[in-house]
């Protein structure tokens, strides 16, 4: 199948097909005497776990880590997981501190909410995000 058909399968665009190609997460495929690529049946798949990988969260780099594996007949399950568990404590991480900051600016707009915008004379700050200092 030509590049065309594979993006339409997959639901990707011939030019990310042709990035990942170019960073070795596709094989170049064979060419055609007009110089086509031709695909094989098996692309489709590669390229589905690419997509799909990418769809967790896996960057572009933990995707060839574990295609790295498998292309040497190791089985890639624990570093998959692992690659995972830390997405999970990164994005628990960034929860947390998104949860922090909530309060904060949550506190701002109280303290916004019971300011007197007649008393803002200070020509350099907003007195809703400066604190009063003592």
């Amino acid at each position: 199948m030509r590049i065309g058909e594979l993006g339409d399968r997959c639901g990707v665009s011939t030019k990310t097909i042709r990035y990942y190609e170019s960073i070795g997460l596709l094989d170049e495929p064979e060419r055609t005497a007009s110089g086509y690529r031709v695909y094989a049946a098996d692309a489709v798949e590669r390229l589905r776990f690419i997509r799909d990988a990418q769809a967790t969260g896996l960057t572009l780099a933990e995707i060839s880590s574990v295609l790295e594996l498998k292309s040497v007949g190791e089985r890639s399950c624990a570093h998959t997981t692992a690659l995972i568990e830390a997405h999970v404590d990164a994005i628990d991480t960034q929860i947390s501190q998104l949860r922090s900051a909530r309060k904060e600016l949550a506190a701002l707009l109280k303290r916004a909410r019971d300011l007197d915008p007649a008393s803002c004379t200070d020509a350099n700050r907003c007195q809703v995000i400066s604190r009063t200092r003592h």
